[in-house]
């Protein structure tokens, strides 16, 4: 998973007022597409894509007329917010697709990216339903998304692992979904209310 720390300004940084067509500065580009392939090299570092990742968002800002940057940019936000939401940071995913439809209002694939992590930020009673005993950690985060970081708990329990997976609801309260060596033993929507199929 790619884990570019590259700031995600640049769609609202983009000098967009100016409409008169700019030079290709093919050397710049050049320049930009070497770190390209450093970055995809099959020995790359997380420290070359991330100057790949600088260099594009750089030459875009200083060329925003430059239409095959723009869209390599646009793609890479994508993959990275893609990845946000992966990892259970669906407000950080939200804010990047957001962005990107603001000046691509027609992108797809950020409309639906958008959607979908916004339907993972707070889980509702009927995926809560749909819960069922015994179901992997796998299983419970294709239904519900990944905790947010933070809202997870991880305890060894004699010889059992126990871990506790908590999701903001609709309505505002909190659910936890609890595992025992990464199977699903129970469910609450709330402290007092058991949902799903968990039967003891």
């Amino acid at each position: 998973m790619r884990r570019f720390a590259f700031a995600c300004v640049v769609l609202v940084a983009l000098r967009c007022g100016n409409d008169a067509a700019q030079p290709d500065h093919q050397a710049e580009w050049r320049t930009v597409l070497d770190q390209k392939k450093a970055a995809a090299a099959p020995g790359a570092t997380n420290a070359h894509k991330q100057l790949y990742a600088d260099s594009l968002r750089a030459f875009v800002v200083k060329h925003p007329n430059h239409s095959r940057a723009r869209e390599v940019w646009i793609r890479m936000q994508l993959e990275f917010a893609g990845d946000l939401a992966a990892m259970g940071r669906y407000q950080d995913a939200i804010r990047l697709y957001s962005s990107i439809l603001t000046h691509d209002p027609a992108n797809d694939v950020a409309r639906r990216g958008m959607a979908l992590a916004a339907d993972r930020l707070a889980v509702t009673h009927a995926k809560l339903l749909a819960l069922a005993k015994g179901m992997s950690q796998h299983e419970v985060a294709s239904l519900l998304g990944k905790p947010l970081p933070g809202w997870s708990v991880r305890r060894e329990r004699g010889e059992a692992t126990m871990e506790a997976w908590y999701y903001r609801t609709r309505d505002g309260g909190i659910a936890g979904v609890y595992f025992r060596d990464g199977k699903v033993l129970a469910a609450e929507e709330s402290s007092d209310a058991r949902v799903g199929r968990l039967g003891s």
